[in-house]
């Protein structure tokens, strides 16, 4: 149980100093690179010729997207 707690204040400890970090610099959190779009890489997958599983959910979305009327909402 020691164990339990001395790591728990441990973890409250550390978000309690990323609280005051961020109420002080009032920054959103980021990611260190920036994302896929500084590598040149548009979207998630990447490949010019997407596997039919891909192509699949692709038509279903494009044919639900065209068939919606107010019935739908």
């Amino acid at each position: 149980m020691a164990i339990f707690l001395i790591t728990l204040g441990f973890f409250l400890v550390i978000v309690m100093a990323m609280a005051v970090g961020y109420i002080f610099q009032k920054k959103t959190l980021a990611g260190s690179c920036g994302g896929l779009a500084n590598v040149g890489i548009e979207k998630s997958c990447n490949c010019d010729n997407p596997c039919e599983k891909r192509q699949e959910r692709e038509r279903v979305a494009a044919m639900e997207i065209g068939n919606i009327n107010v019935k739908n909402i």
